[in-house]
């Protein structure tokens, strides 16, 4: 099944960023990803117990996002990392974890996040995003190359919307990832269903 993940940016919210990771999983959003890298550890730690709490109460599947420490701490089942802190990682502090994400961006990555262990990868950017302001996509052929050669699921980031979401499927991902869409649409049960409308 073909996977829609939400990766928070709290800044790009226009209303409280709680209220709307809870309207994201009533929209039934397939997973989220807690990223907020900007904060401290005492600080995401702080806002990923609200998080959780929601997404458990949801059902929705949370992976938090670079504090490996505050991860452990508050029991979470997913981590989702950078590769070099992935690579970082001992195998016992591996193990701390159900699921581990790897961010990757290129063929090399995702082999390395492959042979560490990881579970999943986000592979970017493949269309050009405000997120990543001046840089080219990195493209549809890119993407295809790089899913032929993964034994894991890969899912897409950067840039994907309803107008290019069915040629990102096509190119053999496992899912994509939403960021600005989702955190700044008017309405995410909506937003959601013009996606899958579009697949």
């Amino acid at each position: 099944m073909f996977k829609l993940l939400s990766v928070t940016s709290r800044t790009l919210c226009k209303e409280d960023f709680i209220a709307r990771v809870g309207t994201i999983c009533a929209a039934g959003i397939d997973g989220i990803i807690l990223r907020e890298k900007d904060l401290s550890e005492p600080e995401y730690q702080s806002l990923a117990i609200n998080v959780l709490q929601i997404c458990r109460e949801k059902g929705t599947p949370c992976a938090l996002h670079t504090y490996v420490t505050a991860a452990k701490s508050l029991h979470a089942e997913a981590l989702h990392l950078p590769l070099h802190a992935f690579l970082a990682l001992g195998e016992k502090e591996k193990r701390a974890f159900p699921t581990i994400g790897v961010s990757c961006h290129s063929l090399d990555d995702v082999v390395a996040a492959q042979e560490g262990g990881c579970s999943y990868v986000t592979l970017g950017h493949i269309f050009a995003t405000d997120c990543k302001k001046g840089l080219p996509g990195r493209g549809l052929a890119f993407l295809s190359e790089v899913c032929r050669h993964a034994s894991v699921p890969v899912y897409a980031i950067g840039g994907i919307n309803r107008d290019n979401i069915a040629r990102v499927r096509d190119a053999g991902v496992s899912g994509a990832c939403i960021m600005s869409g989702l955190m700044t649409c008017r309405d995410p049960a909506e937003y959601l269903e013009e996606l899958r409308h579009a697949l």
